[in-house]
C-alpha cells in the first residue's frame, strides 16, 4: 500500500515532536507500507524567517522570499530523515526540486503544474522512506517557488494524485472534522466520513481543518484524504467521493464564521449596470463578496446589501465611497455567518424549516439567507451566533450517529 503522509507545523514543532513523528512513520513502514512523507516547517519558523526579511526590507523581492521561506521545510525534512536513519530505516530527504514538483512562476503563491515522479518512484523501489519538503516546487526556469498558505497540504495531495497513492493522511493537532466546533458545543461529534463537496463547504465557511485548495485538488485527482491527529491513534475523518459513503446524513454539521461584515447601500439608482459596476470594482480590488441581497426597486431607487470578510471591510468602504453609488452607506461588522451543511439535504425537505423555526424559538433574528444544494447560510448578530450553533446542533441531533 502506498501512503502519502503529511505532518504540519505543530506536529513537527520541536525536536521531540519530530522524534515522535519518526516513530509513527516507522510504525507505518513496519506494517508493510510504501511511504512518502511531506513535512511543513517547524511551528514559528516561517514567521521567524519573515521577520528576518523585514529587518532589511518591508517589500523584499518575491523570488528571494521563496528562497528564504522554502528553507524551513527543508530543515524539517532533513531532521526527520536523520531521525529515521538513526532508528535503522533507509530514509532520504528531498526538496521540492528533487521531488520533481513543477509550478508556474507566480512566486509566493505558485500553482503546481505537474510532478515528475521518476526520482520518487526509483527511491521507493529501493525500499526507501521519502521525506519531501512541502510548500515548495521549482519553476520551468529553475527558480524555487512556494505554494502559499496551506502549501504543504497541497504538496501532499498533488504527490498522492501523481503517484496513484492509496491514501493521503493529513496529520494536524485535531482528531478530524467535527459536526461543529467542540469549543462552542461540547457534544460535537467527530465525523467518520465526509464528501469532498461537504468538506469544501466547511473549509469555505470557516472550518480550519483543511483549506479549499487542498480539498479541491483531492476531488479533482480522486485522492482519498484522511485528516487525523499526530498526537493520538484515533482514526480521523475520511474525505472521499460521495458514492463511497453508504448512508449520508441529512445534515453533516454546523459551521460558524465570525470574520464577516455587511455593507448596506440605501437608495441606489435602480438602473441596468449599477450592480455590475459595484461588484466588478470590488473584484478588481480582490474583495471576496459572499452574500448579496437586493430589494425590489421603488421610485427609481433600490437597496442593496452584501457581505465581505471583516478584514476586507476598510478596503470595501473606500471603494464604495469612491463609487458614490448610493445616497446612504451603512456598515456592520458585528455579524456572523452560521451555516448548515449536508449532501443529504439534496433529497430531503424540511431542513430549512427546521433551521428557521430553531432561530425563531431562540429569538435570533436572521438578517440574510443564502442557500445551495448542500448548504443553508444565515447572517445573524454576532452575540447570538454561538447560541445559534448550539441550538441548530441540537435541532438536527448531530450529537448522535445516524
Amino acid at each position: 500500500m502506498l501512503i502519502v503522509q503529511k505532518f504540519g507545523g505543530t506536529s513537527v514543532g520541536d525536536l521531540e515532536r519530530i522524534g515522535n513523528v519518526a516513530k509513527r512513520v516507522a510504525k507505518s513502514k513496519d506494517q508493510g507500507n510504501d511511504l512518502v512523507v511531506v513535512v511543513s516547517a517547524m511551528s514559528g519558523e516561517t514567521n521567524k524567517l519573515i521577520g528576518y526579511a523585514d529587518h532589511f526590507s518591508k517589500s523584499p523581492a518575491v523570488r528571494e522570499m521563496d528562497m528564504l521561506l522554502s528553507s524551513g521545510e527543508r530543515v524539517t525534512s532533513a531532521l526527520l530523515s536523520i531521525a529515521l536513519q538513526e532508528m535503522g530505516y533507509d530514509a532520504v530527504s528531498m526538496s521540492g526540486r528533487k521531488a520533481g514538483i513543477y509550478t508556474d512562476e507566480k512566486h509566493t503563491s505558485a500553482r503546481i503544474s505537474h510532478i515528475n515522479t521518476k526520482n520518487m518512484q526509483n527511491n521507493l523501489k529501493e525500499g526507501k522512506i521519502i521525506i519531501v519538503a512541502g510548500f515548495q516546487g521549482i519553476t520551468d526556469d529553475d527558480n524555487v517557488s512556494t505554494l502559499g498558505r496551506g502549501g504543504s497540504d497541497l504538496s501532499a495531495v498533488a504527490i498522492a494524485g501523481a503517484m496513484g497513492a492509496d491514501l493521503c493522511e493529513i496529520y494536524t493537532d485535531v482528531d478530524g472534522v467535527y459536526t461543529t466546533d467542540p469549543r462552542i458545543e461540547r457534544n460535537a461529534r467527530k465525523i467518520d466520513k465526509i464528501s469532498y463537496d461537504e468538506m469544501l463547504e466547511f473549509a469555505s465557511l470557516g472550518a480550519k481543518v483543511l483549506q479549499n485548495r487542498s480539498v479541491e485538488m483531492a476531488k479533482k485527482l480522486n485522492v482519498n484524504l484522511v485528516t487525523r491527529s499526530s498526537f493520538n491513534e484515533n482514526e480521523g475523518t475520511l474525505i472521499t467521493k460521495e458514492e463511497n459513503i453508504m448512508e449520508e446524513p441529512i445534515v453533516s454539521g454546523i459551521a460558524l464564521d465570525k470574520n464577516q461584515a455587511r455593507v448596506s447601500l440605501r437608495d441606489v439608482k435602480d438602473e441596468p449596470g449599477i450592480a455590475a459596476k459595484i461588484f466588478s470594482t470590488l473584484a478588481e480590488n480582490s474583495i471576496n463578496v459572499d452574500m448579496i441581497i437586493q430589494n425590489v426597486g421603488h421610485d427609481g431607487t433600490t437597496n442593496l446589501g452584501f457581505t465581505v470578510p471583516e478584514n476586507e471591510l476598510e478596503t470595501a468602504k473606500n471603494i464604495m465611497e469612491e463609487l458614490n453609488a448610493a445616497k446612504n452607506l451603512e456598515y456592520d461588522n458585528n455579524i456572523a455567518k452560521v451555516s448548515i451543511v449536508g449532501v443529504g439535504m439534496k433529497n430531503h425537505s424540511g431542513v430549512a424549516g427546521t433551521a428557521f423555526s430553531t432561530m425563531a424559538d431562540n429569538n435570533i433574528n436572521i438578517e440574510m439567507i443564502s442557500t445551495s444544494e448542500i448548504k443553508i447560510s444565515m447572517i445573524v448578530d454576532e452575540k447570538y451566533s454561538e447560541l445559534a450553533v448550539r441550538s441548530l446542533h441540537q435541532a438536527y441531533s448531530l450529537d448522535q450517529k445516524s
